[in-house]
């Protein structure tokens, strides 16, 4: 099978601390990476508190004080790659810190990479720069602004500010409605001297997930266990399940007026389907027939035969159960945009699935699924997920269970599937 597991084995290695350590062994590259991922509920009193400590922890650490200090020494690791931020899966907000970096074959031989890059990645971590026993105060300052206008930007991507949006309103009183970044508000009120304390709370209690990805020696895989080893850590810090099940009331219809010329329609479902389930493959199945491709009934019928669409997709949250449809439309066309997508919805509720659109979905889902073997911090992703998921499934298994998926199972899901809200973005006119 020339798929992704036939070419990249993952297990977990060591479990300490709190700290779970996962190796993908892999030479389909010339680089190696080590991800390490802090885990934390999302909340609104640490959203901002988190999505801030990456940002102050790369402006430098011990023996590379600031953010070009340490350009120039992953220059000389051979350009070695360092990033780092915050994303949101769920109700969780993971913290995440990388190092990519060519193998060790490929350079010098008296120079060991794996543990050059990833004594700069711990020191990064675990070593910042500090001021009167709090973080420096111009650093914290510095990225508090940058993450503000971060924030603030977020409405100049009107697409993705339209789906994030119509999902925020979807669970304005559940954690995932909070931004990934926290809000403007929460930033007032971060300092030196708080946010450090909070660091602490961060380093010494969060749960850890870390994958050594790549063509790694056992001598180098056993000097990061070594070094994670001697990471303080406290008490571990019990992680929430994030809540699936909702029940669906009256739909909310949320309106939101800035300047635009193109409507962004959204509308939020409901999917209550758990990731973990077998029930998560149909509605794999169920998106992409929807809205998963130029094969998907979105894009036939409301873009290329109806004309009212500029875009037209469905897309899955998968950890919290939600999908969202996404449009761009002309502002008069919203009522006939709305009839066009209903229409879909209820023909695969009432079986009307053509064996082209349900063969076009299961090859696309699977294309996508075979796609990850091209990039390492996609594979590493994929199996964070499956983690986060509660499930251990391999890339070989997704693909095997969508293809036993039915049109009957996809009529099934499609009556599970609640409406919750429908967001427009139009003009102020």
């Amino acid at each position: 099978m020339n798929t992704l597991i036939s070419e990249s084995k993952v297990s977990e290695i060591a479990s300490f601390n709190g700290i779970k350590v996962y190796r993908i062994k892999s030479q389909k590259f010339k680089t190696n990476s080590i991800n390490i991922f802090f885990y934390d509920n999302l909340t609104g009193e640490n959203a901002s508190k988190n999505a801030m400590l990456p940002a102050v922890l790369r402006r430098g650490c011990e023996g590379y004080p600031t953010i070009r200090d340490i350009s120039l020494y992953l220059e000389e690791l051979y350009g070695s790659v360092f990033d780092c931020g915050v994303t949101k899966k769920g109700e969780h907000q993971i913290v995440q810190f990388y190092i990519e970096y060519i193998s060790n074959k490929y350079a010098q031989p008296d120079i060991d990479l794996t543990k050059k890059n990833f004594d700069l990645l711990l020191n990064i971590i675990t070593k910042p720069v500090l001021e009167n026993n709090a973080f420096k105060k111009e650093y914290v300052e510095q990225e508090a602004q940058n993450l503000k206008e971060l924030i603030e930007s977020r409405v100049n991507d009107k697409m993705q500010y339209a789906i994030e949006k119509c999902l925020e309103e979807m669970c304005k009183d559940e954690p995932f409605g909070i931004y990934d970044y926290g809000s403007v508000e929460d930033l007032k009120g971060i300092d030196e001297k708080n946010l450090f304390e909070h660091y602490k709370y961060f380093l010494e209690t969060l749960p850890v997930y870390v994958f050594i990805s790549g063509d790694i020696e056992d001598e180098g895989v056993k000097y990061i266990i070594d070094g994670l080893g001697k990471i303080k850590r406290g008490n571990i810090k019990s992680i929430d399940r994030t809540k699936v099940e909702a029940d669906v009331g009256e739909v909310k219809n949320i309106i939101e007026r800035v300047s635009v010329n193109q409507g962004k329609l959204c509308l939020g479902f409901r999917t209550n389907t758990e990731p973990g389930s077998k029930d998560y493959y149909k509605l794999l199945v169920y998106n992409s027939i929807l809205g998963g491709g130029l094969h998907s009934k979105l894009f036939q019928n409301v873009r290329e035969k109806a004309g009212l669409a500029y875009y037209a997709f469905s897309r899955l949250e998968k950890f919290k159960g939600l999908m969202v449809v996404s449009s761009g439309i002309e502002i008069k066309n919203k009522d006939k945009a709305l009839e066009i997508i209903y229409k879909q919805l209820e023909e695969i509720k009432s079986g009307n699935i053509s064996d082209y659109e349900y063969e076009a979905s299961i090859k696309s889902i699977e294309t996508g699924i075979k796609s990850l073997k091209d990039s390492q911090l996609q594979t590493v992703d994929f199996y964070l997920s499956q983690y986060i998921a509660e499930t251990n499934d391999t890339p070989d298994d997704v693909i095997l269970n969508v293809k036993e998926v039915t049109k009957k199972d996809v009529v099934d899901i499609a009556q599970r599937i609640k409406l919750d809200t429908v967001y427009f973005l139009t003009s102020k006119e």
